[in-house]
């Protein structure tokens, strides 16, 4: 009569167990899910004067700096897109390919405060460039992309080397939760930080046309 009473019991303890392991991972899964839900997502535009990267006008400097500054541009933006993608080899030829682009901006026409503002952007694009052509790990990769980003951003406003509209966007869970920003010809947020597990994560910061 004893083994039939403790078989019972051991059921129902066994099964009180199962039922509150099954309630605290469905909280921590609604905790997770609410958590991604409650960061910034979409293409919603932020004020008109929002401005998160500030650079000096030298839209006056003659046709080859701004065409070179232009092809950084965009080879950055391809490599942005292979990160997207979560395509760590393409990004790292396309990170060669940004490289050797960069090295072609010849800032040595430029005089004062214009050359010496090209010649620290251009070092920051370099630097973070190699760093991404010699790495082929996706989160090496990604590690360097906020400064190639500010750099280039930079770089084109300074310079006026693109005429289309350009995004600077932000990403509040990258880089360990610090977050961090990327450069974008697209208003849809697509995140290059995470890919595909975070695709529209994110948001618009600053708009420049």
């Amino acid at each position: 009569m004893k083994q039939p009473l403790i078989a019972a019991a051991l059921a129902a303890f066994l099964f009180t167990s199962c039922s509150e392991a099954k309630q605290e991972t469905s909280a921590t899964e609604t905790e997770s899910h609410e958590h991604h839900e409650g960061m910034a997502h979409g293409d919603e535009m932020p004020a008109s004067n929002s401005l998160v990267v500030e650079a000096p006008d030298y839209t006056a400097v003659a046709a080859p700096v701004k065409e070179q500054i232009a092809a950084v541009l965009d080879s950055f933006l391809k490599l942005k897109d292979d990160l997207v993608a979560s395509d760590a080899q393409q990004a790292q030829d396309e990170a060669k390919t940004l490289l050797a682009a960069a090295e072609k901006v010849d800032a040595a026409g430029l005089a004062g405060e214009q050359k010496a503002f090209a010649e620290e952007r251009i070092a920051e694009v370099k630097q973070s460039a190699s760093k991404m052509a010699e790495a082929a790990d996706l989160a090496v990769q990604r590690g360097q992309l906020e400064l190639l980003s500010e750099a280039t951003f930079a770089l084109t406003k300074a310079f006026g080397a693109s005429t289309a509209t350009l995004f600077y966007q932000h990403c509040p869970m990258a880089n360990n939760n610090q977050g961090a920003y990327w450069l974008s010809a697209d208003g849809e947020i697509r995140n290059p930080y995470f890919g595909e597990s975070m695709l529209e994560c994110g948001s618009i910061e600053e708009v420049f046309n």
